[in-house]
């Protein structure tokens, strides 16, 4: 999920003079994270796991909390392989609700265990079923508010992630997940990056 930016609002420029989606500007870390990661593919499920679980812990906070926080998060969460957080039990937990780097919250520590468990479960990884659900490219939105919080692809990756006994990932937090994986690509039709994807 990206910081919010006032509905309706156009790319910015950034420092070296390129037009950027505006949400970006003004935060180093925010910057960073649009230029080299955000809507680039991710095909791979360790990769796919981490979005979804930092997708999952920054619901109802900062984006920028969870970005700086990463670093701690991955090495909470074994790096986010799947097969090591399966392997979490109670003491894992515990250990986690006191690490003061990462975001302490039970209900989402014991989701992303629980997940990590439901990832290894799906015949085909996570990666291939997120993608499968990436259906034809959308028109580039033009400002902000041509950006959807949620769409029916997500909503439908959503029912299907549940139904495979995920938790903490309903539609908004799934199409976050598709945005930053480069699933959909939401950069506004003149941002530079969307404008290198293109060539």
């Amino acid at each position: 999920m990206v910081a919010a930016v006032s509905e309706g609002s156009a790319v910015g420029i950034g420092p070296d003079g390129a037009p950027r989606c505006p949400w970006c500007l003004g935060v180093p870390d925010y910057l960073s994270y649009h230029d080299d990661e955000w809507g680039r593919p991710v095909r791979d499920d360790i990769g796919m796991f981490e979005r979804l679980c930092l997708e999952g812990f920054q619901s109802g906070l900062s984006w920028l909390t969870i970005l700086r926080k990463r670093q701690n998060f991955r090495a909470a969460f074994s790096g986010f392989d799947p097969v090591l957080v399966a392997r979490f039990g109670g003491d894992d937990v515990e250990r986690l609700l006191a690490d003061k780097g990462i975001v302490r919250n039970r209900a989402k520590i014991e989701a992303t265990i629980s997940n990590a468990r439901a990832v290894l479960d799906l015949p085909d990884g996570l990666a291939s079923l997120v993608w499968s659900f990436a259906g034809t490219a959308a028109p580039a939105p033009r400002n902000t508010g041509e950006v959807p919080a949620w769409t029916p692809a997500s909503k439908a990756l959503s029912v299907r992630l549940r139904k495979s006994g995920f938790r903490f990932t309903g539609p908004v937090t799934a199409y976050a997940t598709m945005q930053a994986c480069g699933v959909v690509d939401d950069h506004l039709a003149d941002c530079f990056r969307r404008q290198a994807y293109a060539v």
